[in-house]
């Protein structure tokens, strides 16, 4: 599947002007956000994800469809996730009201701009060293693991991640917010506000989060268009989804069981890519196969939490 530069072109420039169309309308509303409205705003960019996925249907054909289709769904389920390690990020930080949207813009635009680098690196990398695959796999397979055995951990208060810790011992900083603003007077003395910080804290769990993230988008499909689209069509909404994934999360509560579960399944799925890549005679799990696991397990997650609650 090949992309002309034209294509390239058009989508990006339409990809971009919707991310600019959310942020301006964030920027002209007046009242506050409420779940409701947020909801309504979900509804919308997850309906133009499905107007892109027609269009690649007629444009591109269905594989790279609903390879579309199947990265989306798995980028969206982990930036849902990854969502509440920003709660805890802004929580920690006690982030006012008013500067939340400002904090989760940027972060959500400096995950972009970071997912975008290493779908660059990653596409040229995979495409030269079949090698890669073992690696991604395993690393997937790490993490589903990893994500099991932490539904058991306790959720104990967490302290600064060390990178800020030091970042704010180098740095003159402060404890008290000034709106929105990165810096403020104190005793005559400029010195940073929380807001940087909070910032830098997201970028660092965006970074994380994007060596889980990416391995998975390209264990469904090596396209690198593929990915950058449906990677962006997850961060539209995202920052409105803040607004309802604590309930969320609270209701979908098999959510982390169903990840860990497609995480492992894209894992094991890259290593056989990896094995037949080497000629070795492996079992090829298609696209079509690979949607459906995905769409089933999230469905199960959904069903399976809905009956918890209603027990509860």
């Amino acid at each position: 599947m090949g992309v002309s530069a034209l294509g390239w072109v058009l989508t990006t420039v339409t990809l971009l002007g919707l991310l600019a169309f959310d942020l301006l309308a964030v920027s002209r509303r007046k009242d506050a956000v409420t779940p409701a409205g947020a909801a309504r705003w979900i509804g919308l960019y997850v309906g133009l994800a499905l107007v892109a996925a027609v269009i690649l249907l007629f444009w591109l054909g269905r594989e790279t469809a609903e390879q579309f289709v199947a990265t989306y769904l798995t980028e969206y389920s982990l930036s849902a996730d990854n969502l509440f390690v920003f709660m805890l990020i802004i929580g920690r930080f006690a982030v006012p009201a008013d500067a939340v949207e400002e904090v989760l813009t940027v972060g959500i635009l400096l995950s972009l701009a970071l997912r975008t680098i290493f779908i660059a690196a990653g596409s040229a990398a995979v495409h030269a060293f079949n090698w890669l695959f073992y690696l991604f796999g395993a690393f997937l397979v790490y993490t589903a693991v990893r994500l099991v055995l932490s539904l058991r951990a306790d959720g104990a208060e967490e302290e600064k991640p060390p990178g800020i810790a030091l970042l704010s011992r180098l740095i003159p900083t402060t404890d008290v917010y000034a709106g929105r603003r990165f810096t403020t007077l104190v005793d005559a003395r400029r010195v940073l506000t929380p807001i940087p910080l909070v910032i830098a804290a997201i970028g660092l769990a965006n970074l994380v989060f994007a060596l889980d993230s990416l391995p998975a988008a390209f264990g469904l499909t090596q396209s690198a268009f593929v990915i950058v689209t449906a990677n962006a069509f997850a961060m539209l909404g995202l920052r409105q989804l803040y607004y309802v994934v604590g309930g969320l999360l609270e209701r979908v509560v098999y959510l982390p069981v169903a990840l860990a579960v497609i995480l492992g399944f894209i894992g094991v799925k890259l290593v056989l890519e990896a094995l037949r890549g080497s000629h070795v005679a492996a079992p090829e799990i298609g696209v079509g196969p690979s949607l459906a696991t995905i769409v089933g397990v999230l469905a199960v997650a959904v069903v399976a939490s809905a009956l918890r609650n209603r027990r509860a």
